[in-house]
């Protein structure tokens, strides 16, 4: 409601601060005919607001639009005090708040909307004047409000992304540091503190691959730097990285590598002066 001007606003005459009776309720035969912001000052109860439900309790905030369906009923061990105030717009708004929040700035919103009232209990001077300039100023403070939530939602999501990218990444790092471990979905799920399921689906995000065939992988280039690099035999090899079947050791690290580890294993080792003289090359 930033483009509307407080001449733009038209002030209705139903508007009250009351303690609602034990037995009360708002039950509505017909929709909402125009702008109506209802503020819950103390008491419970719920209302449903074009069918969802809310909560009603101290700081509850409500901005029904033209056409809104609402019902509402309270505690009666709670009762309610509310104030409401209708009113219409003679444009368009551009922006308009949302229909509900808990207020975060009590304080001066109560203070305006108790300014409010008072202008319309008795005659005074210039009251319709002031009202517009109030309700305007009670919007702006609902738009940002909810700008203010909308801001920190984002920032509560985006450090809730880079926790869970970093849980990943040294769940990760353990599976390279531990690659003959036993390692499952259930066992790694646990040490990030998540449940198998949505671990599975995270991990597969962040790190482009499922859980499973990462845990291949990581064996699979340890095994190739074992076998190329350490003397180990294929038998030490399969044993060291947790496979109890060297026949399907071998066709896992063939399937991966499209060679066999005992290839791997007679490969001829590179010389330390040999990548020396290769370094060399590049730089020239």
């Amino acid at each position: 409601m930033l483009n509307v001007n407080p001449d733009q606003f038209v002030i209705k005459p139903s508007l009250a601060t009351i303690n609602c009776e034990p037995n009360w309720q708002w039950k509505r035969k017909a929709p909402i005919p125009n702008y109506d912001l209802l503020y819950v000052w103390s008491g419970k109860g719920t209302l449903t607001l074009n069918g969802k439900d809310f909560k009603l309790q101290r700081g509850s905030c409500f901005l029904f639009k033209p056409g809104d369906w609402t019902t509402a009923t309270q505690d009666p061990m709670h009762p309610l005090v509310i104030t409401y105030i209708h009113f219409d717009l003679e444009i368009e708004p551009n922006m308009i708040p949302k229909s509900y929040r808990i207020l975060q700035d009590r304080i001066h919103f109560e203070s305006l909307l108790s300014q409010y009232v008072r202008l319309f209990l008795v005659k005074t001077f210039a009251a319709d004047i002031e009202g517009k300039l109030i309700l305007k100023q009670l919007m702006i403070q609902l738009l940002r409000e909810d700008q203010q939530s909308e801001t920190k939602q984002i920032e509560e999501n985006t450090e809730m992304q880079s926790q869970l990218f970093f849980t990943i990444r040294e769940v990760a790092n353990y599976v390279q540091q531990h690659p003959g471990k036993n390692h499952t979905v259930e066992s790694l799920a646990a040490r990030a503190n998540f449940s198998p399921r949505y671990f599975s689906k995270k991990f597969k995000e962040i790190m482009g691959q499922t859980i499973q065939s990462y845990v291949v992988e990581t064996r699979i280039k340890r095994a190739e730097h074992l076998l190329h690099y350490t003397g180990m035999t294929v038998t030490e090899v399969a044993d060291a990285l947790g496979y109890n079947n060297i026949h399907f050791f071998s066709r896992q690290f063939k399937a991966y590598t499209g060679k066999s580890p005992s290839e791997i294993r007679t490969l001829p080792r590179i010389r330390k002066s040999t990548i020396k003289e290769i370094s060399l090359k590049r730089n020239a």
